[in-house]
């Protein structure tokens, strides 16, 4: 197969999609950008899902790897679990690469084998990169904007993370793109008591690190049952930014400070404390699950997707993003490392619980006159 970067400039970029339980997203991105790709296979196991996938797509479903023509693939998106999660995803890399496919994978992947791939890119003349939604999403990019300015003006003080240990791998990406220098990594001290959570504590890139992990999986449904995605709060001596969750929203609570010399029923209108105790910065109403997975996902997957094309085009060099993905993977050992393998959970069961009902509970207290002000 031919990859010179001319071969791209006019035409669309012919891709497989391996996997449809995560790949059904890559599906949905690579629709909307019909302009610049092709969907040209799934390649899945056979299940009801992946024959679903491939009716509503209009595309081939192949159950082999050896079905794909590399003269007729431009690039694989590998939706499946690498080799240090106990799947084929990295092999299935390699093979790709080494018939002339560039190649995106979904995270996580080791960095022994994160090297290798990038070595089989390069001898291959073709470009591999691991798949990183998160920093896409509109919520972390608003919390990124704004903890740019607590960073710039030197006003970040400590860091208080959450997350359950699935998504540690996406975390990692995100703090690297938030810290102004992501090293090191400092691990002080890790308490392992009953419970679903574990303590971390220690020091990232200067900045003291409380780290929450709740690190148990059901075997039988390890894609579910986290009790949180991502919580990132930055602390000033003026107030907390928060991301509450992955998909927001960001908030900004500003830190009690009582004057010394007023009394304060005569402060001024220009007085702190006059302020809102917390403010949501950006939309109000955060939007509902299957918005996140219908619309925001896809776009955000689709950012990487453009990424890939340029690097493909030659549009972007991809040093720079392969380096730091080396160095995401050795935080990510560390970190991981340290928490130590997640507990087994395989009675985990997911119950809901009507957010009416709570709106109707919480109801039942009236506000007071300053929570309806409109100031």
């Amino acid at each position: 197969m031919n990859n010179n970067k001319e071969n791209y400039t006019s035409g669309k970029i012919r891709t497989v999609i391996f996997g449809s339980t995560f790949g059904q997203f890559y599906l949905e991105a690579l629709s909307r950008l019909s302009d610049e790709f092709e969907i040209t296979a799934l390649i899945a196991g056979g299940s009801e899902r992946s024959k679903k996938c491939a009716e509503a797509y209009n595309i081939p479903l192949l159950n082999d790897i050896s079905e794909i023509d590399p003269n007729e693939v431009d690039l694989a998106c590998i939706i499946l679990r690498s080799g240090v999660m106990g799947g084929k995803g990295t092999e299935f890399a390699l093979y790709c690469m080494e018939k002339g496919i560039h190649v995106i994978q979904e995270h996580p992947i080791h960095h022994n084998d994160l090297a290798t791939c990038l070595r089989t890119a390069k001898s291959n003349n073709v470009h591999f990169i691991t798949g990183n939604l998160y920093v896409h999403l509109p919520a972390f990019k608003r919390f990124a904007e704004v903890a740019k300015h607590l960073f710039e003006t030197k006003k970040a003080v400590y860091l208080d993370i959450a997350l359950a240990t699935q998504v540690s791998f996406p975390m990692v990406q995100m703090m690297i793109d938030l810290l102004p220098n992501p090293r090191p990594l400092n691990i002080h001290h890790v308490v392992k008591d009953s419970g679903p959570f574990q303590i971390l504590v220690g020091e990232w890139g200067g900045m003291p690190l409380t780290l929450r992990a709740h690190n148990e999986v059901n075997p039988n449904d390890p894609d579910n049952h986290q009790h949180l995605l991502h919580t990132i709060s930055i602390g000033s001596s003026g107030g907390t930014l928060s991301l509450t969750d992955t998909h927001g929203p960001v908030v900004w609570k500003t830190q009690l400070h009582i004057p010394h010399n007023e009394l304060l029923k005569n402060v001024s209108s220009e007085n702190h404390l006059n302020e809102k105790s917390t403010l949501i910065l950006g939309p109000e109403f955060p939007p509902t699950y299957q918005e996140i997975l219908q619309k925001q996902w896809p776009r955000a997957i689709g950012k990487d997707l453009q990424m890939m094309k340029s690097f493909i085009t030659g549009e972007k060099k991809p040093e720079q993003r392969a380096h730091l993905e080396l160095l995401c993977t050795r935080l990510w050992h560390d970190l991981t490392h340290a928490l130590g393998s997640p507990t087994l959970k395989p009675d985990a069961s997911y119950e809901q619980i009507e957010a009416s009902t709570l709106m109707e509970l919480a109801g039942k207290i009236p506000a007071e006159p300053e929570e309806v002000s409109v100031n």
